[in-house]
């Protein structure tokens, strides 16, 4: 069974890092681009970064750019969102997600398999 396990929440101050982790399991295939979404309460998901399969593109929302970064290590199975400079609005529930295509893209419909995610809380 393929599954998506997040970790690297928690709750940090304004101003403050954290390193978020999402490992897939069951899934020997890197061939597929990878993002990181987050709700806030009471709001939409939204798009937050995108990475395609080899690693070596990335996409990102113009509320995080310049402060988050997403990598990926295929032989880990693993991707990554490195958060820095966090602010108050960063809080949010985040979810990493794997897509149907090799290649970058923002829209959720295209990703087919989801994480349960990790809270983030920014205290300010």
């Amino acid at each position: 069974q393929v599954q998506l396990v997040e970790s690297g929440g928690g709750l940090v101050q304004a101003g403050g890092s954290l390193r978020l982790s999402c490992a897939a399991s069951g899934r020997t295939s890197s061939n597929y681009g990878m993002g990181w979404f987050r709700q806030a309460p009471g709001k939409e998901r939204e798009f937050v970064a995108t990475i395609n399969w080899s690693g070596d593109s990335r996409y990102y929302a113009d509320s995080v750019k310049g402060r988050f970064t997403i990598s990926r290590d295929n032989a880990k199975n693993t991707v990554y969102l490195q958060m820095n400079t966090l602010k108050p609005e960063d809080t949010a529930l985040y979810y990493c997600a794997a897509s149907s295509t090799s290649a970058l893209t923002t829209l959720s419909s295209l990703y087919t398999l989801w994480g349960q995610g990790t809270q983030v809380t920014v205290s300010s």
